[in-house]
């Protein structure tokens, strides 16, 4: 398994996943089909299928010009209503392989009351691609969903990933994520050399869900730096909080 990002508009990234076992591709969040397509014809293998990860325009705005440059596509997603060209309608949970590769689907509200997260295992190797719920050092805005969501997106079900698991976000919002984690978080050693580490680099993908548990703090909400910045100590109440300071910053 190899995963390719491509970054798109100002500062998304979609990804071309590369199943080099069974001879084929997948796209994740395609929004700029202009500059996804030549990475997909470079690697010289059948493009499968579309992975969407939630409806909003930046994600799903290119199913139509893939499904146009190749007819026939599967797309994936958890909202049939919102999402273009959406042919299976994914729920929490569910299975499927694509070629070699075994995927989950994870039922990630919060961000939005539909968006999915895909964790791919190719043997021993996993990732997961968490459109705008997980974010390196940060996490989505909550327009639909409530905090309640978010916490259990994030460390009910992302966190019982296992450590390993490489992270791909949607969006490089890693420095000032990072930035904003030291606010809340000064003393974190990890994270300070996390950020550190991230000012240089142009691309911060992939992080990993260990990395995140060590620095991000929408992950960290039981940790006492956390919960004295928020006035808070209910994990619920320390996300609501932590994610108005960072709406703010």
């Amino acid at each position: 398994m190899k995963v390719i990002p491509v970054p798109c508009l100002s500062d998304n990234y979609a990804y071309v996943l590369v199943d080099e076992k069974a001879g084929y591709v997948s796209v994740i969040d395609p929004v700029e089909p202009s500059k996804v397509i030549p990475v997909v014809e470079s690697t010289n293998l059948e493009l499968k299928s579309i992975l969407t990860t939630h409806h909003h325009a930046d994600h799903s705005g290119g199913n139509n010009g893939m499904l146009k440059a190749f007819p026939g596509l599967t797309v994936y997603g958890g909202d049939r209503a919102r999402i273009p060209g959406l042919t299976k309608q994914l729920n929490d949970g569910d299975e499927f392989k694509l070629g070699s590769l075994s995927i989950r689907a994870i039922q990630t509200f919060g961000h939005t009351t539909s968006s999915i997260c895909y964790y791919i295992q190719d043997s021993d190797d996993k990732v997961v691609f968490s459109g705008d719920t997980l974010f390196v050092g940060g996490c989505g805005r909550l327009f639909e969903g409530t905090p309640q969501d978010m916490h259990t997106s994030l460390n009910k079900k992302l966190a019982a990933l296992p450590k390993d698991t490489k992270v791909y976000a949607g969006h490089e919002y890693t420095r000032n994520n990072l930035r904003f984690a030291l606010t809340v978080e000064p003393n974190n050693k990890t994270l300070k050399e996390k950020a550190q580490r991230c000012e240089a680099a142009q691309c911060t993908m992939p992080s990993t869900i260990g990395e995140e548990l060590a620095t991000n703090p929408f992950m960290r909400v039981d940790q006492p730096d956390i919960q004295k910045a928020t006035g808070a100590t209910d994990p619920v109440e320390v996300l609501a909080v932590v994610r108005r300071m960072k709406d703010n910053f």
